[in-house]
């Protein structure tokens, strides 16, 4: 068995069933000091989500959450050694598993805590206010814009996600009702700190259509299409002084690894 072979044989027996069939490495992994070594990468898994995932933790309690995160680990071990990217897909698990579907809200909210962490670790990109500024009303049409590589948003059409998302991250102390409504949620990193704020679906839509490249009055269009009372000096001059938006031309040059 040449090396590659082996580390692949050793990872996939790590994450494998206690009833699955003896892999190329039986003899290895019947040894008892295999079982604490699996333990161990184990706990290391359900740890890094439980760190990753605090808001979906608070809702639902330590121990619901590590039964859940030991399930999931097994069927979607790390890709990557640095555990702070661990849980890409932890929030399309929760829409599959059953004990969560009393609770529809939570794969949102594990996507917004999922948000947070790629806003932090997003590379940095400088927000020329200058040149925005500076653009003649007709080059500021077709203008070519980019969201910041740290930002992040979501749109959740039918639930207030970003609500129960905010009240739970930062242990506020408001009880009061929640409106059962969409909500869209925006993260950022303007400085040294992510933030966050409520979004509009025309905040949303707008950012999506910048992602794919179109010019400025294109992504304009497409807000209004989904909000025909957007004003939308309003809402530029909000994504851009949320740090949101970058010349299309610096997006992908950040200076962060």
């Amino acid at each position: 068995m040449t090396a590659p072979d082996f580390h692949r044989a050793f990872s996939q027996a790590l994450f494998a069933g206690p009833h699955e069939a003896p892999g190329p490495l039986a003899a290895l992994t019947a040894q008892p000091g295999f079982a604490v070594h699996r333990n161990t990468v184990m706990k290391g898994c359900v740890d890094a989500l439980e760190a990753n995932f605090p808001t979906v933790v608070r809702l639902v309690g330590r121990d619901w959450f590590r039964a859940a995160a030991a399930i999931h680990a097994t069927a979607e071990p790390p890709r990557d050694a640095r555990l702070l990217f661990y849980g890409e897909g932890f929030a399309a698990f929760l829409e599959t598993f059953g004990p969560a579907r009393e609770l529809p809200y939570l794969p949102g909210v594990a996507r917004l805590d999922r948000a947070w962490i790629e806003a932090h670790a997003a590379p940095d990109a400088p927000v020329d206010l200058a040149w925005f500024a500076g653009l003649a009303p007709g080059a500021l049409a077709a203008a070519g814009v980019a969201p910041h590589p740290a930002a992040r948003w979501h749109w959740f059409a039918d639930q207030p996600v970003f609500t129960i998302w905010q009240r739970n991250r930062v242990g506020s102390e408001d009880d009061g009702e929640i409106a059962w409504r969409g909500e869209g949620a925006l993260f950022t990193r303007p400085a040294a700190g992510v933030t966050w704020r409520e979004a509009s679906q025309a905040e949303c839509v707008f950012l999506d259509a910048c992602t794919d490249g179109v010019a400025l009055a294109q992504a304009a269009a497409a807000a209004l299409r989904v909000e025909p009372g957007t004003d939308l000096a309003q809402l530029l001059a909000g994504l851009l002084r949320a740090g949101a938006l970058v010349r299309a031309s610096t997006a992908n040059h950040g200076d962060r690894p």
